[in-house]
């Protein structure tokens, strides 16, 4: 599907960019774009690659002018652009709204109007039943790209589907890489929460959950990988054992906005979602605005559906952890070296 095809990719230096790089550089694609407003990351991707199919674009999705510069010829697009630190986004929302929210409008409109293809927008897991702002604009972002998909309609020219995961492990701003430094550096490993628990995915599961959407996704469907999760105590405990590193665990406790468990799936897109076997495909809601019936007739299933969370999905031990935890490049160049 990718054979002589241009690939935008927004927010393209960051660990989901670099990883699609990773997978797609040497196939037949004819071009990706890298679309960013960090010049600095872009320089530093550039001089590493040195690759004729990459191709840099300065901007911001905030930007109109600056998308619409990029998306001249592009066929597909991974958007991936967005801020995504719960405590800075916490103190300034308006700036998460403005990147996660508008930002991608912009890119939804741009990608319409210049008849790109196919459209995949990557949420997370903090955009279900969300208590901080940056869940708040993702669910959102999310809200937007099915509106934008549900007035395109099925049969248009562009289809946008959502992908929606939990914690990539080691990307960037994530605690596995700030508890390696702690680590290296003897300091204590910090937890904010030993019994917190957290959906674990590796960034290759998460390029392969893009994918699939992209292949089978139709108008305004939302993918989720089903995924292990492990509290943040057995995670500490299991990349400790694999640095054989005696430093102390020390409890901190909740930071802003911090929840005690994440869910992939609420219990109302639990009903009326499709097992695909290694994922969840959650159709748009196409009910149209005719609020009447809503107050006639409601879903008795809903009463006995529970939703798909970091507490009641299978739960990894330590020695799982481990294994997880070696299918990083990070870990395993450390511990394997």
């Amino acid at each position: 599907m990718f054979k002589d095809k241009v690939l935008l990719i927004t927010g393209g230096t960051g660990s989901f960019g670099n990883a699609v790089l990773k997978r797609f550089l040497n196939t037949d694609i004819k071009e990706i774009r890298i679309f960013s407003r960090d010049e600095k990351k872009q320089d530093d991707m550039r001089h590493q690659l040195q690759n004729p199919k990459v191709k840099f674009y300065i901007g911001n999705v905030r930007d109109k002018r600056s998308v619409d510069n990029a998306m001249l010829g592009v066929d597909y697009i991974f958007h991936a652009a967005a801020l995504k630190q719960v405590p800075s986004c916490e103190f300034f929302p308006i700036e998460a709204v403005n990147t996660n929210v508008l930002g991608t409008q912009n890119v939804l409109d741009s990608a319409a109007k210049y008849g790109v293809k196919r459209v995949v927008v990557l949420s997370t897991d903090k955009a279900a039943y969300p208590i901080n702002a940056m869940g708040i604009s993702k669910a959102m972002m999310e809200k937007v790209a099915i509106a934008k998909a549900r007035s395109l309609g099925d049969n248009a020219k562009t289809t946008i589907c959502c992908t929606r995961y939990g914690n990539v492990m080691a990307s960037r701003g994530s605690v596995i890489p700030l508890w390696i430094d702690q680590m290296q550096a003897g300091k204590n490993i910090t937890i904010t929460d030993p019994n917190m628990t957290r959906f674990m995915m590796t960034l290759d599961d998460a390029v392969d959950l893009v994918l699939y959407a992209f292949e089978h996704g139709n108008n305004g469907d939302l993918f989720v990988q089903k995924a292990p999760a492990a509290t943040l105590d057995t995670l500490a405990k299991a990349l400790t054992a694999l640095y054989q590193s005696n430093i102390e665990i020390k409890t901190i406790g909740t930071r802003h906005g911090e929840k005690l468990y994440e869910t992939l799936v609420t219990r109302e897109e639990m009903a009326k979602s499709e097992d695909m076997g290694n994922y969840f495909r959650i159709p748009a809601d196409n009910r149209d605005l005719n609020y009447d019936k809503f107050f006639v007739e409601g879903e008795e299933e809903l009463s006995v559906i529970e939703d798909y969370h970091s507490h009641n999905t299978t739960r990894l031990d330590v020695e799982g952890m481990q294994q997880l935890l070696l299918k990083l490049d990070l870990v395993r160049e450390d511990v394997l070296k």
